[in-house]
């Protein structure tokens, strides 16, 4: 898997987070046939909400990966539904800590909370927040646990509904790999007139199962160079995934690798200053004609630059233009159609971003699994406290 045998993930405590990102689109598919069982219901509940009020804020929420959730979503989903419903993404650690400035008493609001576990101290307050401040308020739990205690708060709510993920998704490695796919891939079903089923799901798994299984050789030539920065780019929602991205490689190397991410356009405003000998970036290519230009423009900019750093392109079907500017071209759709929306391409682009910091961590002498051993981070948030809200 990923050119490592059983026995040396095992020696470097990678054996979980490897089996989770390598097991993706297996899961994916399973989701699909869960997700079509739930449907009828689960769209019912929202859409009996929608005609209850003529206006509905829809509330997307989480914290690290579980809050890029809804950074991602909001754009494909504001466009899908042509603006009828108010789709926002804010952290639940900013609506803990300010709930007066994020829940409006008087908007009919449906919180929709993303948890691995469902234990994070924050995902329970934020929720705590919303019943107290929001006349009409509502809930969806995503998780991948149905023992959380975001799950078994809303048991006998009618106000709310709860819907799993497989059980493979629930990551028992420190990074949220399989858990972060299958909760995005959920919430867009949900919201959206356009479930991940059919023949376009089976498109986007095809190329999944193809990748998980090729992109570990682009990986390994890549990790000949010796880099100690790592900075994800990308336009509308997958600029927003390049934070995710950029997480995965903090978290897996323990903050030895300084990675960060901006937007195609927004790197020139200062960020582009962490780049140096040592740096590689990696651009995350929009399928779309116009937002393509702007990628384009940064990745010229980028060949063109004269110290040793390094540029990585990925993009959805070979391209010459690409190839000749980057240092490495990464396709990700080997069938005939095209995708229609950038959305597709971010499964597909986590991946390879998933794989480079599990195998980074390793090369640096990491345990993928536990990358802080020293207890500094963990799996599940520690050392919060909640604060009581008097209104």
């Amino acid at each position: 898997m990923f050119n490592l045998t059983s026995e040396e993930l095992k020696k470097q405590e990678a054996t979980y987070t490897a089996n989770e990102i390598h097991q993706q689109p297996d899961v994916w598919q399973e989701l699909v046939s869960t997700i079509f069982q739930q449907k009828e219901s689960s769209r019912g509940f929202i859409e009996s909400i929608y005609r209850k009020h003529d206006n509905t804020r829809v509330i997307l929420t989480g914290a690290g990966t579980s809050a890029f959730i809804g950074d991602i979503l909001v754009p494909e989903l504001r466009k899908q539904t042509n603006g009828k419903v108010q789709f926002e993404a804010i952290p639940t650690t900013d609506i803990v800590s300010n709930p007066n400035e994020y829940l409006l008493k008087d908007v009919p609001t449906i919180m929709v909370s993303f948890a691995r576990s469902g234990n994070s101290p924050e995902s329970i307050a934020a929720v705590t927040l919303g019943e107290q401040f929001i006349d009409n308020f509502y809930q969806v739990v995503i998780t991948c646990n149905k023992d959380g205690e975001l799950a078994k708060n809303i048991k006998n709510d009618d106000n709310a509904i709860t819907i799993l993920t497989p059980d493979k998704a629930h990551d028992k490695g420190f990074a949220m790999t399989s858990s972060f796919t299958c909760m995005i891939i959920t919430a867009y079903t949900l919201f959206t007139p356009n479930a991940f089923t059919g023949n376009k799901a089976k498109q986007i798994i095809a190329n999944g199962e193809r990748l998980v299984d090729s992109v570990a050789d682009h990986i390994d030539d890549i990790l000949q160079f010796d880099f100690h920065r790592l900075v994800y780019l990308g336009s509308g929602l997958l600029g927003q995934l390049s934070h995710e991205a950029s997480l995965k490689m903090l978290e897996l190397s323990a903050g030895k690798v300084a990675a960060t991410y901006e937007s195609s356009l927004g790197f020139r405003h200062g960020p582009k200053s962490i780049l140096d000998e040592r740096s590689v970036v990696v651009l995350f290519m929009s399928q779309d004609a116009y937002t393509r230009k702007y990628d384009m423009d940064i990745l010229r900019e980028l060949a063109a630059d004269k110290s040793e750093m390094k540029v990585i392109a990925l993009t959805e079907k070979k391209d010459q233009e690409v190839e000749e500017l980057a240092d490495w071209t990464i396709t990700v759709n080997d069938s005939q159609a095209s995708f229609t929306s950038d959305f597709q391409l971010a499964l597909l682009y986590i991946i390879f971003a998933q794989v480079l910091a599990l195998k980074k961590s390793i090369q640096l002498g990491i345990t993928p699994d536990n990358p802080s051993p020293d207890g500094r981070v963990n799996r599940v948030v520690q050392g919060v406290t909640i604060y009581e809200y008097d209104q």
